[in-house]
């Protein structure tokens, strides 16, 4: 466990501006506003990831949103995805309580790290392939500092999958070939030449059209969770 290396990181990708396009559709956003949230001041910068230095599991998005992350600084908070993600964390026993509200609310996960690919809000929810690839090694960083605990990951979206993969080969572990297809309910095997494998689930996303339409029930987040938990080591609930 390195957490001095963890906190350096995340301070250090708080404050990268790589990619103009996302620098000023995040800055744009956090001056003009979304009415409800008008005395606010958004964190608008890129969001780093959430969760102890030591997570036996990992949680993998895709982009902070722009009234959700971009505007609270931490991933999955603020907007109806993370109510979602953090209610069903709370369910199997992986977070301290079921909402998440802005970054000093308390909620606290146990032994769960959420991050994502790209780490800047991007218009439409849509980062460019230039853009997935120049965040790629914020992510490597980020999985080689948690190597020494992580057993287990959940990728929401058939996008976070593909970003992912290649991190993960670049951060020690193998992928197999052909690279495996995303699916809800997918696993595959991560091995590693120095070090335990890392068991990879996929999961489709909590965006609001996944589950306002009932294609991702609060059941099936909660099995994916359920799954991976008990994979990594972790004991969660058995009810929720």
């Amino acid at each position: 466990m390195d957490s001095r290396g963890l906190a350096r990181l995340d301070r250090r990708i708080s404050g990268c501006r790589a990619c103009p396009r996302l620098v000023a559709w995040r800055e744009d956003v956090a001056r003009t506003k979304r009415a409800a949230f008008a005395d606010w001041t958004y964190w608008g910068r890129p969001v780093p990831g959430f969760g102890p230095p030591d997570a036996r599991l990992l949680i993998i998005g895709l982009a902070p949103a722009a009234h959700g992350g971009n505007r609270t600084g931490r991933m999955f908070t603020g907007d109806r995805s993370g109510d979602v993600l953090y209610q069903a964390l709370y369910d199997v026993g992986l977070a301290s309580q079921p909402t998440s509200v802005h970054a000093g609310d308390g909620l606290e996960l146990h032994g769960v790290r959420v991050t994502a690919p790209v780490h800047c809000a991007p218009p439409a929810n849509k980062p460019t392939p230039a853009e997935r690839d120049a965040c790629r090694p914020w992510l490597v960083q980020e999985l080689r500092l948690l190597r020494p605990t992580a057993r287990a990951a959940v990728v929401l979206g058939a996008f976070g999958w593909q970003a992912a993969l290649p991190a993960f080969a670049e951060a020690g572990w193998t992928v197999p070939r052909p690279r495996p297809a995303f699916g809800h309910g997918a696993h595959v095997e991560l091995d590693a030449a120095d070090g335990p494998a890392l068991g990879l689930y996929g999961c489709f996303h909590v965006s609001q059209r996944n589950t306002f339409t009932g294609k991702l029930t609060p059941e099936m987040l909660r099995d994916v969770l359920r799954t991976a938990a008990t994979a990594a080591g972790l004991r969660p609930a058995k009810q929720g």
